[in-house]
């Protein structure tokens, strides 16, 4: 690696901190008032960071749910080696920081008169907005599928009661069975989701059915720490052999194009017909349903935005974090979101003062949980381009797990992936 694990974490730890050049210098605040729509890693974040670094500013979180489960970790449920109370967190610890924390739907957004409505008929106006709406499920774009349909062959994307369907689910299947993942094509929620999903279930089955499998029908001809993934499959699971527990089909032609419910089978592009006793369709996605009512999607189903204070390009006033945005290089994943989530609260306090937001620095960790003592990672720190187009790595910065990484610091993978979880989740909702 460019930076060793410690230094690394003392570097993205101080980021995290500040999320942009100046905070600590900004708390001057005016009793302006800023909503946040949507109370997951994005929205928490801001709601909390604004708070924080100038208690003055009235924040308003809507949040339909009273616990959110995180995405992260997940996985691990499907394995049966994390409980899905351990994902739950409630917003107590928001409100202590003094977010006005409103349980409801947003319906609906009015950028030119700067007011949010939610399904219970409230209005809640401000002076900048922040929108972290996570993704849509694109049913549609897969014949025969739909939320009816999810309910048989649930995708799990949104963690929660889709994670307990699908755990019953293998829980329940007979030694011998299949397991179906339909892996969707870029951009989705977590690049490498699928493939952690594939390994927690094997897993899964090479302690409690042996005779099963993991077939993944792949939309993509790659994906991400594919060699890492395949590795570490190849190690645990037999990967490459006849009596592997996973199987890995590149797309295009691998793709799910439709699926039968009731028939428990899907129709790849190859035209064939692939039953499975559990299918996990994990389709392709958009930003959040509010994102796209209130017109910050393009034609893409992404939200461009001003990559330095992600003010949306379409609608100013309106700030979109998270899944939902078009970050450039930043993947869509937990621990973007929260730094964006900082990132956009230090702008927002700046623009509430008139100030010029500063040069913002974000971060990424990815950790990927492939067995027993067997994890695997990717991070970066990212900068902004000079021409303020882009978001890029910092080159040198983070790194990847070496390819030849001893046993031991595998194990020390997944050890630092657990206290990263307790750490964001901390930053996030305590």
């Amino acid at each position: 690696m460019s930076m060793n694990r410690r230094d690394f974490v003392k570097t993205t730890g101080a980021l995290a901190a500040i999320g942009a050049v100046g905070l600590p210098n900004i708390a001057l605040g005016q009793g302006k008032k800023v909503v946040i729509v949507g109370g997951g890693t994005g929205g928490g974040t801001a709601a909390k960071y604004i708070k924080m670094a100038d208690a003055s500013i009235d924040v308003t979180l809507i949040e339909p749910n009273k616990e959110y489960y995180t995405c992260y970790m997940s996985n691990e449920v499907l394995s049966g080696h994390r409980s899905m109370d351990s994902i739950r967190h409630g917003y107590d610890g928001l409100k202590a920081h003094g977010v006005n924390v409103v349980h409801d739907a947003a319906a609906g957004i009015d950028a030119e008169k700067k007011v949010v409505k939610t399904a219970g008929g409230q209005e809640f106006p401000y002076d900048r907005c922040i929108v972290s709406p996570g993704v849509s499920m694109l049913y549609d774009k897969i014949e025969g599928y739909s939320e009816e349909a999810a309910q048989k062959m649930p995708h799990a994307w949104k963690a929660g009661e889709q994670t307990q369907l699908l755990r019953g689910q293998l829980e329940a299947m007979e030694d011998g069975g299949v397991v179906i993942i339909s892996s969707p094509p870029n951009p989705f929620r977590c690049p490498p989701g699928p493939y952690e999903r594939a390994s927690q279930i094997a897993m899964y089955l090479k302690e409690a059915k042996p005779k099963s499998k993991v077939l993944i029908l792949d939309s993509k001809q790659k994906f991400s720490k594919q060699a890492l993934f395949t590795q570490g499959w190849e190690k645990l699971y037999g990967y490459g052999t006849d009596n592997s527990l996973i199987e890995w089909q590149p797309g295009p032609d691998a793709a799910v194009v439709s699926v039968d419910a009731d028939n428990m089978s899907v129709e790849t592009g190859f035209g064939d017909e692939v039953k499975g006793a559990v299918i996990n369709v994990i389709p392709p996605q958009s930003a959040g349903k509010i994102a796209i009512d209130a017109g910050l999607a393009d034609d893409s189903g992404w939200c461009p935005v001003d990559k330095k204070t992600f003010e949306s390009t379409i609608h100013p006033g309106i700030h979109v974090i998270g899944d939902a945005c078009i970050a450039t290089t930043m993947p869509k994943s937990g621990y973007a979101a929260n730094s964006q989530g900082k990132v956009a609260a230090a702008a927002v306090i700046s623009l509430l003062n008139g100030d010029e937001p500063g040069t913002p620095a974000y971060v990424n960790t990815c950790y990927s949980i492939i067995g027993k003592d067997y994890g695997i990672s990717v991070a970066a720190v990212y900068k902004l381009s000079e021409d303020g187009a882009t978001i890029a790595g910092v080159e040198g910065s983070g790194g990847l797990t070496p390819m030849d990484a001893p046993e031991f610091a595998l194990a020390r993978e997944v050890e630092y992936a657990y206290s990263w979880y307790n750490n964001i989740v901390h930053d996030i909702f305590g």
